[in-house]
């Protein structure tokens, strides 16, 4: 959760920053954090470190229910020490930068969800996120916010994310309170734990049911991504019974 105190709005759709090393402040924003992890972040990370989803889950998140909707969320677990960093980083920066969560890479902006059109994607708005330690917004470098967005490499996090949101966009928080124990267990697995998902696809009566040739059983077999993708529109179908998927000829929903 972003303290309001430190938003502000971009002139004209520009800011100015940079991230150095040489900076007091370098990694200082990494340390006591309150991150969300996205579907698509946990892919990105765990792949990364080399392990598997439930290894990386157990091992470097916590999980708490949205107060809002009732959905699980996962969370980076911090380190256990007095400054409460972030387990991937270091006195040399981040570890994991290639695959750092879509929060990081937005940083030091914000996104929040709104009605004002200033030509971005309906529904995006963009602020800068002023901590008082940062010394990069004083740095003698300027972007716009789509500039910043190519260079941070966060088009494919965005249209990941928008799959992902697509699950509950537009639903009433009622609707979603009202799923059972076992479809949020559904939601869990087909969101963060992949590999779960997968064995559920390979293992189960999953493909005598669902018709899945568009996505390619070798492309989810073997990648990640267009597992997630499927993932996505399963959700849709058995959490809310959207025509996502198609059905084979006699088989029962």
């Amino acid at each position: 959760m972003i303290d309001p105190s430190l938003i502000q709005p971009l002139e004209q759709g520009r800011f100015r920053f940079a991230c150095r090393k040489a900076l007091p402040c370098f990694t200082m924003c990494c340390a006591n954090l309150d991150l969300a992890l996205s579907p698509y972040d946990v892919l990105r990370l765990k792949n990364r470190i080399g392990l598997s989803s439930d290894a990386f889950l157990e091992k470097y998140t916590t999980v708490a229910v949205n107060q809002a909707y009732g959905l699980p969320l996962v969370r980076l677990k911090m380190t256990e020490d007095e400054k409460k960093r972030c387990p991937f980083v270091t006195p040399d920066g981040c570890e994991v930068y290639e695959d750092r969560p879509g929060a990081c890479r937005i940083y030091p902006l914000g996104l929040a969800a709104s009605k004002i059109r200033q030509g971005y994607k309906a529904g995006e708005y963009y602020f800068a996120v002023r901590e008082p330690h940062c010394l990069g917004f004083k740095q003698d470098v300027e972007w716009t916010v789509q500039e910043w967005i190519k260079n941070q490499g966060l088009g494919e996090y965005n249209a990941m994310n928008d799959l992902f949101m697509d699950i509950i966009a537009g639903r009433s928080a009622n609707t979603i309170k009202a799923l059972d124990d076992q479809k949020l267990r559904m939601f869990y697995m087909a969101c963060y734990s992949l590999d779960e998902f997968r064995r559920f696809i390979f293992e189960t009566t999953f493909l005598d049911k669902f018709d899945i040739r568009p996505h390619g059983l070798s492309a989810i077999r073997a990648n990640d991504t267009e597992l997630m993708k499927l993932a996505c529109g399963w959700l849709r179908f058995a959490l809310f019974g959207e025509k996502t998927l198609h059905l084979h000829s006699g088989s029962l929903r």
